[in-house]
């Protein structure tokens, strides 16, 4: 199944806002209802030309002469057309296709990866690598006027190699992430990687984007799980991972990880996995206050013992109670003050008992309450919900967007205030007072994560309001001591940070390996580096 073309996910899982949560978008955000009906997709014009005769005759035999697999119909382009942001999506509901891909093309092995992009080197076509689609930074779009090809790499699907002595499996970059598990469960195996985008983002986005997903605090980064890579360039083929660690010069993983598409296409990867969990618990405890409850995360991250899901949502945050997106409106966490932990453990029973057990008791000495197993229960019946929850908010007129950082536990709570401050400030200087929540949900020795969700009317032009909010965001953040992604990426959108934040000579040294790998500047232009 493809994603929904203008929002998030299954279309059969789209469901109206309730009455409850309408009321309270109007009432304190002074949102009102769309004026204007969405644009139907058969409706929508394409702009942008095909590929020249020669680039598709090339690209047609670089993947065996299957007219099925060099797609320039327009459902499939707009289809391939941005990702899944906010800006995104209210650019694609006006029918915006600017930056809609000139052919969509479809390999399934690393040789024809490889051929498509020897071919689009000699045409002078960008490549942008596209997975799941689920990109919310902007890194589906290249920063540079031109034609493109989107190389969609959904038939390379397969698991590779299973060591079950080393507990290693290869997998191919298109496989989705519930399929992959589910080919590893045949085995008895796991990833332990549930991103909110798990349903639909793929094993090579993970990788390329340096995912976190909602049970690092046990399984740890997807980063952390890759222990060996293929990449195709336009210069050949780099193999990376012959041992878990070495020292044998620096790691060229750690490289790849996290270049966007930037550096080659990835075409396997090599994961560590884990046994099945016999058990998963999950449950709820309250502390008084945003500081109180990162306090006692700290010293389970710290101290131990670490749960396998360890995540406080704020004040508003538990208010609103979007910890549950599922149950979202229903009040119960209105009838709640202070902050809501969700604790997760998974494991043996003996192991998942003991670690339980001792981290109740740090909870506890911290003061937070135990609030039993409904609440982290709910989270988990909807953790992959809250996107769909954004389409709902944007269906009502409102405007609902995220942002990530991360920092060393000592800058987090002035960085915690200065996003707060600049999303709030902003906004409401443009007309759109917002409602800014923020939780901690990826935690470390020496730090941790925070996710920021802002909701607010959406005003005559919401993307410019809130480009001018992210701004300041992104600012503030660099500001505080932070990082400007955490997990998101970097795409276009955080490019220019990343730039302040890596500095010149940094930003210099990765540009000498674009230009070695890519010297033709054709892979994913202006994303995560800027164009030439």
């Amino acid at each position: 199944m493809d994603m929904l073309w203008n929002g998030w996910g299954d279309p059969a899982r789209a469901t109206p806002l309730p009455d409850t949560v309408t009321g309270l978008l109007r009432d304190w955000l002074g949102v009102k209802p769309q004026a204007t009906a969405l644009v139907r997709l058969e409706d929508i014009t394409v702009t942008g030309p095909a590929p020249e005769d020669a680039a598709h005759r090339a690209l047609l035999s670089a993947v065996g002469d299957r007219a099925d697999r060099v797609r320039t119909d327009a459902e499939t382009r707009i289809r391939h057309t941005r990702g899944k942001s906010t800006p995104d999506l209210l650019r694609i509901r006006t029918g915006d296709t600017s930056e809609a891909p000139a052919a969509v093309v479809l390999p399934d092995s690393h040789d024809e990866v490889a051929a498509v992009l020897r071919a689009c080197a000699e045409h002078r076509l960008a490549v942008v690598p596209f997975g799941g689609g689920t990109s919310v930074v902007g890194g589906l779009a290249p920063g540079r006027r031109g034609a493109f090809v989107a190389l969609d790499l959904r038939h390379l699907n397969r698991l590779l190699d299973l060591d079950p002595v080393s507990r290693t499996a290869t997998l191919q970059p298109g496989l989705r992430a519930p399929e992959a598990e589910a080919l590893l469960a045949e085995h008895g195996f796991t990833l332990g990687h549930f991103p909110q985008s798990f349903e639909w983002a793929t094993i090579g986005g993970f990788a390329a984007a340096r995912s976190s997903g909602q049970a690092s605090a046990g399984y740890g980064r997807f980063d952390e799980m890759v222990l060996g890579l293929t990449l195709a360039t336009p210069e050949g083929t780099l193999d990376t991972g012959r041992a878990p660690r070495s020292a044998a010069g620096p790691d060229l993983r750690q490289l790849l990880l996290g270049s966007e598409g930037a550096f080659g296409v990835i075409t396997s990867v090599t994961l560590r996995v884990r046994p099945v969990p016999q058990v998963r618990r999950y449950e709820g405890w309250r502390f008084a206050s945003f500081d109180e409850g990162a306090a006692a995360l700290r010293r389970l991250a710290q101290d131990g013992p670490r749960p396998t899901v360890l995540r406080l949502s704020d004040e508003t945050e538990t208010l609103i109670g979007l910890a549950q997106p599922d149950a979202i409106g229903s009040g119960a966490e209105q009838q709640n003050a202070g902050c809501l932990a969700v604790v997760g453990f998974e494991g043996t029973e003996e192991d998942t008992a003991h670690r339980r057990e001792g981290a109740a008791a740090v909870l506890a000495d911290c003061g937070g309450t135990f609030a039993g197993a409904e609440p982290g229960e709910r989270w988990a019946h909807g953790r992959y919900s809250a996107p769909y929850l954004r389409d709902s908010l944007l269906d009502a007129g409102a405007f609902a967007e995220t942002l990530e950082t991360a920092a060393f536990w000592s800058r987090l709570p002035g960085l915690y205030t200065a996003v707060r401050e600049a999303l709030t400030g902003t906004l409401t200087e443009a007309g759109t007072p917002p409602l800014v929540m923020c939780h901690i949900s990826h935690v470390y020795e020496n730090g941790a994560s925070l996710y920021f969700t802002a909701v607010s009317a959406q005003g005559d032009d919401p993307v410019a309001h809130w480009t001018r909010a992210k701004h300041a965001a992104n600012d503030a953040i660099l500001a505080a001591g932070g990082t400007i992604t955490h997990h998101h990426g970097v795409g276009t959108d955080h490019r220019d940070w990343y730039v302040r934040e890596a500095g010149d000579l940094g930003v210099a040294a990765l540009c000498a390996v674009k230009r070695r790998l890519d010297p033709g500047g054709l892979l994913n232009p202006g994303v995560l580096l800027p164009a030439d």
